[in-house]
């Protein structure tokens, strides 16, 4: 093994972040190579920078006319230069800052430094390959976002345990998340990919059935089990009703318990309607993490960074940068969000009005972009096709049991005559 992840793993040796890493992320470390040296000149080379791979006249990167045509309010430097690897430091700080301000009760002395990365789905891949070996087990909702599987099961050989996060009732099904949780915490270790609002099905939990959740995973890990909480927050803060939780649950698994690491995998991408940017982050927390633990953490996560897309899109951080100082954007947010709230209140209203369906059963949803449907008798491929070929409707059948609806892209208007049709269409096929 490299000498420099030795090292890592020493720093990190007896806490639940070193007995969690897989043996690829103990393999991972950043090297001391071309980016760490550039970083090195790039504060100290006052006279001339000969380190990296970028061609500059006059102290600024070349720059082709028709990309500063496009892009004519971003600097040379801002938009063609490369990033550091784990993301410009400045956007690093403001995203910790917004961490903050939106999640009250998180305690930012429990947290990393956000690292960049290419995207919420390379978030969620870059913690498989810290965190997940080969035979290892994580649980998620069923239905759950098919990518999880490519990258839990298809690139890291794990196995993906699909547990119904929701049953028949009004909202977690408890019984069965915690049978899922008791089986999980007797091989002395815990793995869980939390999403919520959760795709497909558009569920957040409401803060008493947060309090159960958070509260039985701290039982767990008081009895020895190590925990490893991942945060798939791709969709937060598109919240729509009063008793929903409104805060990540990063915010609490992060000072939990010495033996809990979570791990927040978010971005712009849905929070600031910016889906092309391609830019997420990666922030790890713990009641057992001390600085130089997070120090190490980040280096291994820059190794997997480095050993991969080298450093996330220089553009887009300083895009997102500008976006978080302007002072329209709150305004702005709040009209989108307002107007998917909109939307949501259509799909529920419909679905109030025509409780009783005899093939379609709407899973609970109350955040998000999507609903679902469990469909019962009826194959949900073979409606989505019928939907899309006789009607024209775009939907997403997960497997043969569940329909996806995208509320958040149909116009509040053509709500009720959509959801019309697809009552008909699973009532007569």
């Amino acid at each position: 093994m490299n000498r420099l992840a030795d090292e890592l793993n020493t720093v990190l040796a007896g806490t639940v972040a070193g007995r969690l890493l897989s043996g690829l992320g103990r393999r991972l470390y950043f090297p001391k190579g071309i980016i760490a040296q550039s970083a090195e000149a790039k504060k100290l080379a006052h006279r001339a920078n000969a380190t990296i791979g970028m061609a500059y006249s006059k102290g600024k990167p070349l720059l082709l006319s028709a990309i500063a045509d496009n892009l004519p309010k971003l600097k040379p430097e801002e938009t063609v230069a490369y990033a550091p690897t784990a993301g410009i430091e400045q956007v690093r700080l403001a995203w910790k800052d917004l961490l903050a301000q939106k999640n009250p009760s998180l305690n930012p002395e429990t947290m990393s430094l956000p690292v960049v990365v290419p995207g919420i789905t390379a978030g969620i891949s870059y913690s498989a390959d810290l965190f997940l070996d080969e035979g290892a087990s994580i649980i998620a909702s069923s239905p759950c976002w098919d990518n999880y599987e490519l990258i839990f099961q298809e690139r890291r050989g794990a196995t993906l345990q699909e547990v119904p996060f929701l049953g028949s009732g009004p909202g977690l099904d408890m019984a069965s998340i915690d049978q899922a949780l008791e089986e999980a915490a007797k091989t002395g270790t815990l793995r869980i990919i939390l999403n919520f609002p959760n795709n497909p099905s558009g569920y957040s939990p409401t803060r008493a059935e947060a309090d159960v959740l958070i509260n039985r995973i701290k039982e767990i890990a008081e009895h020895g089990t190590d925990v490893l909480v991942l945060c798939d927050d791709a969709y937060f803060g598109l919240f729509y009703e009063a008793d929903t939780i409104t805060e990540s649950l990063f915010s609490r698994f992060s000072g939990l318990h010495e033996r809990i690491l979570a791990v927040k995998i978010d971005g712009p991408t849905k929070e600031d309607y910016v889906w092309g940017l391609r830019m997420g982050f990666i922030t790890l927390g713990s009641k057992g993490l001390q600085a130089e633990h997070y120090d190490a953490l980040v280096k291994k996560l820059m190794g997997a960074i480095r050993s991969s897309v080298s450093c996330a899109n220089t553009p887009a951080q300083y895009l997102m940068l500008k976006t978080l100082e302007d002072g329209r954007t709150r305004f702005e947010k709040e009209g989108y969000h307002a107007l998917l709230q909109q939307r949501y209140q259509g799909v529920k209203h419909f679905i109030t009005e025509n409780p009783e369906h005899p093939t379609l059963q709407p899973l609970p949803f109350n955040s998000g972009y999507f609903m679902s449907f469990r469909c019962i008798g009826i194959n949900a491929n073979t409606l989505r096709q019928e939907l899309l070929a006789k009607h024209g409707i775009g939907t997403i059948a997960f497997g043969d049991a569940y329909l996806r609806v995208a509320f958040a892209s149909i116009e509040a208007e053509q709500i009720s005559g959509i959801y019309r049709t697809i009552y008909d269409t699973a009532a007569h096929p």
